[in-house]
């Protein structure tokens, strides 16, 4: 099951307390105050794992603890340290602290990030630490810290080079299937594909890329009309997107309308989305042998258009071939302007 977003609360191990004991050995009837002190509690980590792709381990536990620290023992022996709580999370989710107004902490957008949430209370001290040359006697121990708490809410967008987007029954998940290994859901009926489908696409000479399968959208998906919303924001992590159109709409809709349509709500969702590469594809030429209707489509066009057949892969190849270029361009802009931001 895809789980995309997930609300709990983490909380950090608890110092143990110090002890309060004395020396008392055979022929040593006053050998003072051995009290250790506490350990402390354990720290709550979030990490990034590239196995994990969806926030289901957290949709039906709402509370995650680190271990305590151990209290303090006699003979100044110390208790031990808490065993820390590491959170593994996919590439691409957000944290957000649902007790400062929804604050962003961080965005764990690489593999292998590990960022400490929650730190653990200190151990308390023994009372052979408050012994001095005028209190000799100390009766008295620290108590540990407690470890802090937080709610937190984790919403996933996905990271993936090039994400397809276009009306229901555009053809996605089958040229998705062409280009890459995954392997998703396929029908005639719209909304066939109710969750994100992530494929890597592999070329010739060890290229590759990673393609995204995105639910399809309709007018009014950014108010929440179909699976918009949810699915929206996993389109802001992509470099590229893809606007797969049918030439032959079932509805018999207009294929340039459509286009304009489904840009409408990329802008009324996020305006960043509209300063994004975008690849316009046009699905489905095996139904139009004679290359009629792609005519009149391309007189309306003023960018440039990719043709291609999912169902019998006509002109997957060369697309895969072009998008990949662009994907690299889009990784040396990106590197650049870090470059001269540091």
């Amino acid at each position: 099951m895809f789980i995309d977003q997930a609300k709990l609360r983490v909380k950090a191990g608890d110092g143990g307390d110090g002890c309060v004991a004395f020396r008392r050995e055979k022929f040593i009837p006053k050998g003072g105050p051995n009290g250790g002190d506490g350990g402390a509690g354990g720290d709550v980590y979030f990490q990034t794992a590239e196995d994990v792709d969806t926030l289901l381990d957290f949709s039906g536990r709402a509370i995650w603890k680190a271990q305590n620290g151990m209290p303090g023992e006699g003979s100044n022996c110390s208790g031990l340290d808490g065993k820390d709580l590491i959170l593994k999370v996919p590439v691409g989710t957000q944290i957000y602290d649902e007790d400062l107004d929804s604050l962003l902490l961080q965005d764990m957008d690489k593999p292998g990030m590990k960022v400490k949430i929650c730190r653990g209370g200190k151990g308390g001290r023994g009372n052979k630490a408050f012994a001095t040359s005028t209190r000799q006697t100390p009766r008295f121990a620290q108590s540990g810290q407690p470890g802090r708490e937080r709610n937190l809410k984790l919403i996933l967008k996905l990271i993936a080079d090039v994400g397809l987007v276009g009306l229901p029954n555009a053809g996605k998940s089958t040229m998705l299937s062409r280009c890459s290994k995954a392997r998703p859901k396929i029908a005639s009926y719209p909304f066939t594909t109710l969750e994100p489908v992530l494929g890597i696409v592999e070329l010739t000479g060890y290229r590759r890329f990673v393609m995204a399968d995105l639910p399809g959208l309709i007018e009014g998906a950014h108010k929440g009309a179909g699976l918009g919303v949810d699915f929206l924001r996993h389109i802001e992590r992509t470099r590229i997107i893809v606007h797969i159109l049918d030439i032959m709409p079932m509805d018999e809709s207009d294929p340039v309308d459509n286009y304009k349509k489904i840009r409408k709500e990329l802008l009324s969702y996020s305006k960043a989305l509209g300063k994004k590469k975008e690849v316009i594809v046009l699905n489905k030429l095996d139904l139009d042998p004679d290359g009629e209707i792609l005519k009149k489509i391309k007189k309306k066009f003023k960018k440039k258009i990719f043709t291609i057949s999912a169902v019998t892969g006509k002109g997957i190849r060369e697309l895969s071939e072009e998008l990949f270029k662009l994907v690299q361009k889009e990784k040396e802009v990106k590197s650049t302007s870090k470059i001269k931001k540091d």
